[in-house]
């Protein structure tokens, strides 16, 4: 028995790999244009990024700066999705969609916690 699918997914080959490269592009397009804290975290990473490649620290520990960067730009994506559907689906006050909103902000603010001590740890370890 076939599951059922959505028009919209592709089938496979380079068109579905050019696809998906135009659609992460339109999401980084969207998170820029209507996410707030997306901009923010997006202007404290950048400088952060160039300031961790200036860094004297090992290239390891330069990967994990980064990294950890990126994992907040993720994750805040991902809260974005989790708010856009939710939306979609209801904009009327619900337990259900609160505890969606929350734990989507649950996660940014821990991995914002985790950027953070990443950071502490590594420059606490090159200069004190």
């Amino acid at each position: 028995m076939d599951q059922p699918s959505s028009e919209f997914k592709s089938k496979g080959g380079l068109a579905r790999i050019a696809g998906a490269f135009r659609y992460s592009i339109e999401g980084f397009k969207t998170a820029w244009r209507h996410e707030h804290a997306f901009r923010q975290e997006l202007m404290v990473a950048v400088p952060a990024a160039i300031i961790a490649l200036l860094l004297p620290v090992s290239a390891f520990q330069k990967l994990a700066l980064i990294a950890v960067l990126g994992l907040v730009l993720l994750v805040e994506l991902i809260n974005a999705a989790i708010e856009a559907v939710v939306d979609r689906v209801s904009l009327e006050r619900h337990p259900l969609s609160k505890a969606a909103k929350d734990l989507g902000s649950a996660a940014v603010a821990l991995a914002i916690t985790m950027a953070a001590a990443t950071w502490a740890v590594v420059l606490y370890n090159r200069f004190f």
